[in-house]
């Protein structure tokens, strides 16, 4: 049975793994997380043809928000890996970040070894495992990031190193004041989306309460606000554990606003959220208020605007509604939001097969 949002002595009683500390402490994560690589000794910048980053579930949407992030910024492109072998084109040209917040990710260790075995130049962003043992005993660059939270919680942790590293290697500018505008805007944000602010005043509890029992359904755009997108319907999936989907415009214009004429009695318990940015394109814009008018049997729809100072503030923005959003929905439906048994249950299945 779910729980009064309002109540907080019970969401942090239903939350055993500390799932809404690590969502409020995300400020001070990222203003550690940018300082992990500043004294961290790196390899000699190169003529790199690409900068590749190789991850699974949170230790890859870092990754995907560097593709973005980067996108207007680096004169070569981001890429990112989610399998246990990599690209052909991946060799001596490719700077490649290995991922992996446990370190015993086995698709991302299969990775290492390729990459290492190509003569790539390779980053390990880890907490330890095994990838910290062996990217070490080869003499390899290891940003090491603190343990004891969710890798879904590690946003910070498992981005900004990147974006450091790349800022060392002359490849970035200005991050450092990115950095700072994105930490006080996220200690402005957590005030109002934080426990000990009531539904009335709070967005995030306000949002929940109108997906508690529906489908969520996140749209973002292309090259702004698709990993944000992406980002949300994994939380809902981890913490709530419940289903949801995401797309991006303006390809779902293309394809997904057909599906919305039947069967009506699942439309009528869609709910979208639509993700907005300031620089999304205006034809984009134009895009969602026309759709708008499209999907009117869905539930409702709730659009939300990025905020902050800089760019990587208006990123964070979007991330931190989504992630209290998906806790409170968890206890709405008096889930845990911390534990995942599903995959805990893969992992120890796939084990008895190595």
């Amino acid at each position: 049975m779910g729980v009064d949002l309002n109540d907080v002595q019970t969401l942090k009683d239903l939350d055993s793994t500390g799932m809404l500390e690590a969502v409020w402490k995300l400020p001070e994560q990222c203003a550690q997380a940018w300082s992990l690589a500043q004294g961290l000794p790196l390899p000699p910048a190169k003529d790199w043809r690409q900068v590749l980053v190789t991850g699974l579930g949170g230790s890859a949407i870092g990754g995907d928000l560097l593709r973005v992030f980067a996108g207007d910024r680096l004169g070569i492109p981001v890429l990112v890996n989610r399998d246990y072998t990599l690209p052909r084109f991946v060799d001596k040209h490719t700077l490649v970040f290995v991922v992996s917040y446990s370190g015993n990710t086995e698709e991302t260790l299969s990775a290492y070894e390729m990459a290492r075995e190509r003569g790539s130049t390779v980053v390990a962003v880890t907490t330890g495992g095994r990838l910290g043992e062996r990217a070490t005993a080869d003499g390899l660059p290891v940003v090491r990031v603190p343990g004891g939270i969710a890798p879904r919680s590690a946003i910070g942790y498992l981005f900004l190193p990147m974006v450091a590293v790349l800022e060392r290697l002359g490849m970035f500018f200005g991050m450092r004041a990115e950095v700072e505008g994105l930490v006080t805007h996220l200690k402005e944000l957590r005030q109002r989306y934080g426990p000990e602010t009531p539904v009335e005043n709070n967005p995030a509890k306000q949002l929940a309460l109108n997906l508690h029992g529906r489908l969520p359904v996140i749209w973002g755009s292309s090259g702004t606000t698709e990993v944000i997108a992406q980002r949300w319907k994994g939380q809902f999936n981890e913490n709530a554990k419940a289903p949801a989907y995401w797309n991006v415009f303006p390809e779902l214009n293309h394809n997904e606003v057909v599906g919305f004429e039947q069967p009506e009695e699942i439309l009528s318990r869609i709910w979208l959220v639509l993700l907005q940015h300031q620089d999304d394109h205006p034809r984009v814009r134009l895009r969602m208020r026309i759709t708008r008018d499209l999907v009117q049997k869905a539930a409702g729809i709730t659009e939300v605007e990025s905020s902050g100072p800089t760019a990587l503030a208006r990123v964070y923005s979007l991330i931190y509604l989504g992630d209290y959003s998906s806790i409170y929905l968890a206890a709405l439906a008096g889930i845990d939001p911390g534990p995942v048994r599903v995959i805990d249950y893969l992992k120890s299945e796939l084990a008895k097969h190595e």
